[in-house]
């Protein structure tokens, strides 16, 4: 349950950790989405909340005062959620899910283990698939919720949430491409591609860019994996097209760099998740779609971060070489 700020949420995960890095790696986003908060709140305060000492931060006299409140709200707020979800029945029940194969790395996993933490008692059934199949799974009546890239309109779906990310050249950390802020489909097209199929969304939403392309292409593969398309782009191999999301480890290792697509308007992967309209939700089954929004949500933020990031690093790295030439 989440009813108030994140900014709480952030600043009690730093009163825990003593450490900016240490809270993101807790609450699985980037360190300067953390700080922004920090800096954010201490602004909305009016004083510091912590000491920056070489050793870590520690509470100054007003963070002492802060945290006191911070407990208060979040005990107050996990004693309301518990007496809710038992007045609901959320302790009981199960949640079939169909979702694509590119969540596996990270979203799923986060969503499942929020899930197992919270409603223990929950079962969750699984099914890997394409986004349609999800889409039909969930109108046949096959699947409670599916969660899927850019699943088209249907009578009998109703969204829940969605998420936009950017879709971006994927290849290695010494490639010449992951020296640039921004890279359009020309530049990547002197390279060997590996593209994907009718299966996969970006299938469609590359389409635009294949056909305005004249030249001809060194499409070295075309796959429906994406785990076998971003393990050959690591390998060097040839330049692959995704969004953040399924890259997440491989992202924060340093194993491969997410550069985005520079066009005329700017390509987004939709992740939805989808219910059968007009369906009244089960306990369980809400629970699972809110702890799935949380998680998209996270990931819309983590991205617009990691984005703002990229660019400081590419614009600093682009004076210090001007400035030595």
């Amino acid at each position: 349950m989440h009813i108030h700020a994140r900014s709480i949420r952030y600043f009690d995960m730093i009163r825990r950790c003593g450490s900016i890095r240490e809270a993101a790696r807790h609450l699985h986003v980037a360190s300067s989405a953390v700080n922004r908060q920090l800096l954010q709140l201490e602004d909305e305060i009016g004083s510091p909340l912590f000491e920056r000492l070489s050793s870590g931060l520690r509470l100054t006299a007003a963070g002492e005062v802060f945290s006191r409140h911070v407990i208060t709200v979040l005990q107050d707020e996990h004693r309301l959620s518990t007496e809710l979800e038992l007045l609901r029945g959320v302790r009981r029940g199960s949640v079939s899910v169909a979702a694509v194969e590119g969540l596996n790395a990270d979203l799923m996993p986060a969503v499942l283990t929020q899930m197992h933490r919270r409603y223990p008692t929950i079962q969750i059934h699984v099914r890997t698939c394409g986004s349609q199949q999800a889409a039909q799974a969930v109108i046949q009546g096959d699947a409670d919720v599916g969660i899927g890239f850019s699943v088209k309109r249907h009578d009998n779906l109703r969204q829940c949430t969605m998420g936009r990310f950017a879709l971006g050249a994927i290849v290695p950390p010494k490639h010449p491409i992951a020296q640039l802020e921004r890279v359009d489909f020309a530049q990547c097209a002197t390279f060997p591609l590996i593209l994907p199929t009718p299966e996969l969304s970006m299938h469609d939403l590359l389409q635009p860019l294949l056909a305005h392309h004249k030249r001809a292409l060194q499409v070295l593969l075309e796959t429906s994996s994406i785990e076998l398309a971003k393990s050959l782009a690591e390998r060097g191999v040839g330049i692959f097209f995704q969004s953040r999301l399924g890259l997440e480890r491989e992202l924060r290792e340093g194993r491969l760099v997410h550069v985005p697509l520079d066009t005329p308007t700017t390509l987004y992967s939709e992740l939805g998740v989808y219910v059968r309209a007009g369906r009244t939700l089960p306990s369980a089954l809400d629970a699972f779609n809110r702890i799935a929004a949380d998680a998209i949500e996270s990931r819309e933020d983590e991205e617009s971060a990691a984005l703002r990031e990229w660019v400081a690093r590419t614009q600093t790295a682009a004076a210090t070489a001007s400035a030595r030439s």
